[in-house]
């Protein structure tokens, strides 16, 4: 008798979570706008220089996420295509090489990044995760190092 309870009682539960499941999947799906939060909108780099040209060809998004070690700077780069950084975790102090401006990027920030002008990040206490979006094209790499400079990644 016992038995047959506990039976029974199985049978009710996969019955019930059968028809749950069966009307889960015929309700309907609520149509609603997202909420957008512009992180970056930028005709120019961070450093001031304004963006003036996309190369030519087939386009091709491209994005990475680097993580780069604590108290470490990556050795000097170039971009030829636009690209915008958002910090995941840490923080990152872009240096230009040129003009010596800097500006420190903040866990939760987005920044557009300089094309064609030689510069750097360098991190600080704590390994810093980047999420990086290059607008280029195949067959162009999306970091070139400067010379004599080992590669960014």
């Amino acid at each position: 008798m016992i038995c047959e309870l506990r039976n029974l009682g199985v049978a009710v539960m996969l019955v019930g979570a059968t028809v749950a499941t069966v009307l889960a999947q015929d309700a309907p799906v609520r149509v609603a706008s997202g909420q957008r939060e512009i992180l970056l909108q930028a005709d120019q780099s961070w450093n001031g220089k304004p963006y003036t040209h996309y190369p030519t060809g087939q386009p091709q998004l491209t994005t990475i996420r680097l993580t780069i070690a604590p108290h470490t700077a990556l050795p000097w780069h170039t971009h030829p295509f636009p690209n915008v950084v958002y910090v995941l975790s840490g923080t990152l102090t872009l240096h230009d090489k040129a003009s010596g401006k800097t500006l420190v990027v903040h866990q939760g920030q987005a920044v557009g990044e300089s094309v064609d002008d030689v510069h750097r990040g360098e991190t600080g206490d704590e390994p810093t995760v980047l999420l990086i979006t290059y607008a280029g094209t195949p067959g162009v790499p999306t970091s070139v190092p400067a010379k004599g400079e080992q590669a960014e990644y």
